[in-house]
C-alpha cells in the first residue's frame, strides 16, 4: 500500500459512486412514483375507520391495487389502495365516530362541496376498506400487475386495475387513510356532534 492510500480523509470516488448508485436509483424511483401519484407518501395511521360519502365523484386517472396501512403499534391493515390523479366530489361528507371516556356518542363531521361548487382534489390516495355506489369506468383494464400499476416492485404479481376515468354516484366509502397533493374543500363546515345530534355521513 502506498503512502498516498494512507492520506487521512481521502475519498475513493469510484468506489463511492458504485455504492451510491443503487441508493440513488431507489430514491429516484420513489420520488418519480410519488410525483406521478403511484406511491403514497407514507404516514402512520390511527387505525380508526372513517366514513366518506358524496353524491358524485368524477375522477381522471384511476388506479387500484392491494396495499397495507400501518399503525403506530406496527399493526398492518390490508386495504385497497385507490389513486385518482384529479377528482371532483359533489356534496362531500366525512365523519368519524370518536372514541371517548364520556359514555356518549361523539362524531367529528366535515361537509363540503355543496351548492354547485364541488370539492376538488389532485393526487388523491385512499386506503379503502369498503366501497359502495354506482360506478362507470372509462377504458378500464382489470387484472393488471400490481407492481406496474402502483409503482411498487414489492407488489409484482398481485392483482390491480386501472381506468382513464371513473364516475361514482351515491358514493359510500369506509377508509383508514386519505392523502392528497391538494384538497380544496369549498363551503367547508366542520362540526363536533354529540348525543342525538351525532349523525355520521351514513
Amino acid at each position: 500500500m502506498s503512502d498516498s492510500d494512507l492520506v487521512r480523509g481521502r475519498i475513493r470516488w469510484r468506489r463511492f459512486a458504485v455504492l451510491l448508485a443503487p441508493a440513488a436509483f431507489v430514491v429516484g424511483g420513489l420520488v418519480i412514483g410519488m410525483a406521478n401519484g403511484a406511491i403514497a407518501a407514507s404516514f402512520v395511521v390511527s387505525g380508526e375507520q372513517f366514513k366518506v360519502s358524496a353524491d358524485e365523484l368524477d375522477g381522471v386517472g384511476f388506479r387500484q391495487f392491494s396495499s397495507v396501512d400501518q399503525t403506530a403499534s406496527g399493526t398492518s391493515i390490508p386495504v385497497a389502495g385507490s389513486v385518482i390523479d384529479s377528482a371532483t366530489l359533489t356534496n362531500l361528507c366525512q365523519s368519524v365516530d370518536v372514541k371517548n371516556p364520556f359514555g356518549i356518542k361523539i362524531v367529528l363531521r366535515i361537509d363540503a362541496g355543496g351548492g354547485g361548487n364541488p370539492a376538488t382534489a389532485t393526487g388523491l390516495v385512499i386506503g379503502v376498506n369498503q366501497l359502495q355506489g354506482n360506478a362507470t369506468f372509462g377504458n378500464i383494464q382489470i387484472g393488471r400487475d400490481g407492481g406496474e400499476v402502483s409503482g411498487n416492485p414489492a407488489l409484482r404479481g398481485t392483482f390491480a386495475q386501472s381506468a382513464q376515468s371513473v364516475t361514482i354516484t351515491n358514493l359510500r366509502q369506509v377508509a383508514t387513510s386519505t392523502s392528497a397533493g391538494t384538497f380544496v374543500l369549498t363551503g367547508l363546515n366542520l362540526a363536533v356532534l354529540t348525543g342525538d345530534n351525532a349523525k355520521e355521513c351514513f
